[in-house]
């Protein structure tokens, strides 16, 4: 019995368990849409589970492209160049098909929720560490991450999502260095804050 519990899955097994957290994955995008024609809800929803699994067989051919170059699959930075090659007219495609039941404002609510509003809790993160941006600097560091964001929609995992994230707040912090800002030991006054912040609760 315990040999048996340590049996890898069976591949119908492994199937069934992705079908099942796809599911729930689409359905938690779709939630906040809150739509009320059940034909476009399907159609939405059927887009959404074709640009999973496209994402999935598009990492498949990535693992066999690297591991053909003998390099590790899970080396995201190894990545990147590939899945940029593949994904950009995958996410164009998913985009433009989206759009054709969906208004602008919806669309930019299915990226959101895909990459787990990234977005949002980047950009008040910013300004809440490096409160004296002005406008033009807030709307660099949105610009720029919305920029993240709509690549990131093609990121097949959260890492990858991370990573690619990551680079684009490294623009912005180079950005925000250049227009006089020192990012490094606002993080740091930041991260100080916060510890004390801690040390304060913990003693109550």
């Amino acid at each position: 019995m315990a040999q048996q519990a340590t049996l890898p899955a069976s591949d119908a097994e492994r199937e069934a368990f992705y079908a099942e957290v796809l599911d729930r994955r689409v359905d938690g995008i779709m939630k906040p849409l809150a739509l009320t024609d059940t034909n476009k809800a399907e159609r939405v929803r059927e887009v959404l589970l074709l640009q999973y699994r496209t994402l999935r067989l598009r990492d498949e051919v990535i693992d066999a492209q690297l591991v053909s170059e003998g390099k590790e699959p899970t080396d995201l930075a190894a990545r990147a160049g590939l899945r940029k090659q593949l994904s950009q007219p995958l996410s164009e495609w998913f985009v433009a098909v989206l759009a054709v039941d969906l208004a602008p404002a919806q669309v930019e609510t299915i990226k959101d929720e895909m990459t787990y509003h990234k977005v949002k809790v980047t950009y008040d993160a910013y300004c809440e560490i490096i409160p004296n941006l002005t406008e033009a600097e807030k709307a660099k560091t949105f610009e720029l991450l919305k920029a993240a964001r709509d690549e990131a929609i093609g990121g097949g995992s959260a890492p990858e999502k991370s990573a690619i994230f990551q680079e684009y707040k490294d623009q912005i912090n180079a950005y925000l260095v250049a227009q006089g800002h020192d990012v490094k030991k606002a993080f740091e006054d930041w991260e100080a804050k916060q510890a004390a912040k801690g040390q304060v609760t913990a003693s109550k």
